[in-house]
Formats: structure tokens, C-alpha cells, sequence
């Protein structure tokens, strides 16, 4: 009785409402269509497969392309450079967002506030493609306006986009002036969600700017930086693949290659589709696992988690 009186309840709410699931439905068939569908192509880890003959054609290989890679001449490469990147986005493109959202709500003047937040917002909708072209103009060694300056205070021009030990700082630094204003946002809608009374009431026992930031803004903001932080941990090991392509060289390999680099170029480049797919498939995973851990440690520590 329950279960057909809540199949009534279910068709009734279609019927009710079929014009707002009916607003669904591209977003639906769009995660159907790219999403999910796709999975079905991870079969091709498990595969020594031939684009030509298909998965009936190809040898069946088990785990033999997981072992590969792993124990293969460039995982401890790409692992690395992988993590590395990683870390350095974490620590400074992550946290950089959220000082920002607090010193543009805390602007006194509301023009130079506006102003700021639009002027770090733009960049996030140039394309990567124009920023790295940019960015390589930039360190131009005969044209760059860097190496302009730096000769005008006496020293030697430098081909920055071909040494490795400047990649790093080169990636992380053009990722924060693109991703900064826009990160901002959801912390800037956090901060004004406060309930005013409460910077008043800390006005009133004589609290500083300072002391409301630490006491106040911060507290009432650990909920979503939590969140972002969990989400981001997720994102981490793919480290902005198409700016890193476009950017490094042979030369920088060593402190550039990343696993989903080395997935294009062992896809694409040399077509081997079945180690590829293992490749990109472990970093899946690993990112699945940081996830799940840094979820588990924020609820201990916080008490705040995605799940």
C-alpha cells in the first residue's frame, strides 16, 4: 500500500511540476551524454587496445598497463612534478582568494572596492590559450617587459620558459592572477551573509578591525572554506592540464611533466590508448582517495565535511 500510494505521490509531482524537470533535462542528457558515458571507455586500461579493431580486437591485459606506469622510468617524474604543483596551489592560489574577499568587503570606500573586485574578476573569462601567450610575451627574453626591467636595473636577460627551476612560480603566479577574483566570489557572499549585530556588538566591547576579522569573519567563513578546500583537494591532481601544455618544453620535463601531460602524450602523441587510459584512470582514483581523506580530517577537526 505504502509503495503504490508513493508512486501516486511521485507521478503526481511530474505531473505537478514537468515544466521545471523539463528545465533539467539538458543538464541531465549533458552529464549523461559527456559524464557518464565516457566511462565505458575505461575498459581500454585493461586493454592493449587498437583504435582500428575496437575492444573485440584488442588483447586483454588485466593490470599489466597499471604495472607499467607505475613501475615505468616516468611515473616518479610526473608523480612528483604532480604533487608539487599541487602543493603550491593549495598554499598560495587557495588561501589568497579568501584575503581578498575580506579586504574587499572591508573597503571603506565602495568605488575602490567595486573597482578591485572587477579589475581581479576579468581574467577568469580570458582564455588560457591568450593567457599563456601572455605570459610567454611577458618573459620574452628579447621583447618581454620583465626582462625590459630587469636589464634597466643591470642584469642579464633570462629565457625563463625554458629553465625548469622557474616553472613552478611561473604556473602558480599566472594561476592566481586568472582564478583569484573569481574564487573570491563565494567567500565575498559568505562574509556578507553575517549578521551585521554581531561586527556591532564587538564595535561596542571596543574590538578592532583586526580583532572582528579573526573573531568574526573568520569563524562564520570556516564552514564554506572547508568545503572549497575539500572540492579543490579533488581538482588538485589535474593541476590545470591545458596551461601546463601550453606552457612547458622538453627542457622544463623535469619540473613540468604532470600525469595528465604525460596521458595526452602517450594517448595522442605516441597512441597508446590503453596505458593512457591506466595512466589517467590513477589519477582518478588518487584524487578520489585525497578527497575522501581530506573530507575525513576537516569533519574531525571542524566538524564540518561535503559528507
Amino acid at each position: 500500500m505504502k509503495k503504490k500510494l508513493s508512486l501516486s505521490m511521485i507521478g503526481g509531482r511530474l505531473k505537478r511540476d514537468w515544466d521545471l524537470y523539463l528545465l533539467l533535462l539538458p543538464g541531465l542528457l549533458w552529464y549523461l551524454v559527456f559524464a557518464y558515458k565516457p566511462m565505458l571507455g575505461l575498459r581500454m586500461a585493461f586493454y592493449d587496445y587498437n583504435v582500428f579493431r575496437g575492444f573485440e580486437g584488442s588483447t586483454f591485459v588485466g593490470l599489466e598497463n597499471f604495472i607499467y606506469f607505475i613501475t615505468g622510468t616516468d611515473f616518479v617524474r610526473t608523480f612528483t612534478n604532480t604533487m608539487m604543483i599541487a602543493f603550491w596551489q593549495m598554499l598560495i592560489v587557495f588561501p589568497l582568494p579568501i584575503f581578498l574577499a575580506i579586504m574587499v568587503t572591508e573597503m571603506r570606500n565602495k568605488f575602490i572596492s567595486k573597482l578591485t573586485q572587477t579589475a581581479t574578476f576579468l581574467p577568469y573569462f580570458i582564455s588560457v590559450v591568450v593567457v599563456c601567450g601572455m605570459t610567454i610575451n611577458f618573459l620574452s627574453p628579447s621583447t618581454g617587459v620583465i626582462n625590459f626591467m630587469l636589464q634597466k636595473i643591470g642584469i642579464e636577460p633570462q629565457y625563463f620558459m625554458v629553465k625548469p627551476e622557474y616553472f613552478r612560480g611561473i604556473y602558480t603566479t599566472m594561476t592566481l592572477w586568472m582564478t583569484a577574483g573569481f574564487n573570491s566570489i563565494v567567500y565575498i557572499a559568505a562574509i556578507m551573509g553575517i549578521d551585521p549585530q554581531l561586527y556591532e556588538a564587538a564595535k561596542v566591547d571596543g574590538a578592532g578591525k583586526w580583532r572582528q576579522i579573526t573573531a568574526i569573519t573568520l569563524p562564520n567563513i570556516l564552514p564554506i572554506i572547508v568545503v572549497m578546500f575539500v572540492l579543490n583537494i579533488g581538482k588538485m591532481v589535474k593541476v590545470g592540464f591545458e596551461a601546463i601544455l601550453l606552457l612547458y618544453r622538453p627542457t622544463t620535463y623535469e619540473t613540468a611533466d604532470v600525469i595528465a601531460t604525460y596521458v595526452y602524450r602517450t594517448g595522442i602523441s605516441n597512441g597508446d590508448y590503453g596505458l593512457a587510459t591506466a595512466a589517467g584512470l590513477f589519477e582518478a582514483l588518487f584524487a578520489l582517495i585525497l578527497v575522501a581523506f581530506a573530507n575525513r580530517i576537516s569533519k574531525k577537526i571542524s566538524e564540518t565535511a561535503l559528507w
